[in-house]
């Protein structure tokens, strides 16, 4: 039926539709997630159950992945939320750095894809973790630009729970979950309906073949397999499997950078980072992620 149009823009089709198929449902479940934590969660509950501590609370967002785990695909949405329900930025970013990978499912799913062993699995983890510390203080000691945009910020008030009722029934908070929720999956989706033509695009479009002449060297290695994580934009639960599929063609370092950076960056979450967080703010954050996890895969 479209044998007229070229086989590349076929090719760069069948990967966009892959990637949105992939990642719909896990934007979803961060939509829902973000419902419920603006319905239920409030700035007095954050304050009770967080440490003052600057690091204390670092820490505490390092491990808050295992116990709601989430994709990098559906992360910035709840990451907002929490900014927003008053969760101190440098415990909310490094949620948003280690939950994609630490979660149950993606550790399993990195077990099973490099033959049953936690060689990789237990790499990935600790890369993840000292990223999210190096970002963590770095937004708690030294960052001074805004996060949030002003829009982000403002955004869904049309849609808060009850509060001014008398009594709010459980029913009315489920329905407010779902209101915010749906509001929240057309905002981001159209961010991922971008990102993913973009990752399609630069899948059948960048010259792979020069790329792999590069990976002589380790560190240039390592620098191909992040430009190949950001662009390819996989789920953090099938990355494993690519990157095992590549391990006889780049080796250890350059693998353990690809499982590190492709949670924390890739196109669909940066456009979605895009709507909801100042440009400068961004562009120093990745390329601290960028230098943290070259300079970890390098040595590791």
């Amino acid at each position: 039926m479209f044998n007229f149009l070229p086989h590349s823009l076929l090719q760069m089709s069948t990967i966009f539709l892959s990637i949105v198929i992939e990642a719909i449902p896990f934007v979803l479940l961060g939509c829902i997630i973000s419902g419920a934590l603006q319905v239920f969660l409030t700035p007095e509950r954050v304050q009770k159950i967080l440490p003052k501590n600057k690091l204390l609370a670092i820490l505490v967002g390092c491990f808050l992945g295992f116990f709601f785990p989430s994709c990098e695909c559906g992360i910035v949405p709840i990451v907002t939320q929490f900014i927003k329900k008053g969760v101190p930025t440098h415990t909310a970013f490094a949620f948003m750095l280690t939950a994609p990978i630490i979660n149950p499912i993606v550790i399993f799913s990195t077990f099973i894809a490099f033959g049953n062993s936690w060689k990789f699995a237990m790499m990935r983890m600790l890369g993840s973790f000292l990223v999210a510390l190096v970002i963590g203080s770095w937004i708690a000691y030294f960052n001074r630009i805004p996060i949030l945009k002003i829009a982000a910020e403002n955004h869904g008030p049309h849609h808060e729970h009850p509060a001014s009722t008398t009594k709010v029934t459980f029913v009315s908070q489920v329905w407010s979950v779902l209101v915010h929720a749906i509001d929240e999956f057309f905002d981001t989706g159209r961010y991922l309906m971008i990102g993913g033509l973009i990752a399609s695009a630069m899948q059948v479009y960048l010259p792979t073949s020069f790329m792999l002449q590069l990976t002589a060297n380790k560190l240039t290695a390592i620098l191909v397999m992040l430009v190949l994580a950001f662009s390819m934009s996989l789920c953090s639960e099938a990355d494993a499997f690519v990157g095992a599929s590549l391990l006889s063609l780049f080796g250890t370092n350059p693998i353990v950078a690809f499982l590190v950076f492709g949670p924390m960056v890739d196109i669909k979450n940066l456009m979605m980072m895009k709507h909801s967080f100042h440009t400068k703010f961004i562009v120093q954050l990745i390329a601290l992620i960028s230098v943290v996890v070259t300079l970890y895969a390098y040595f590791v």
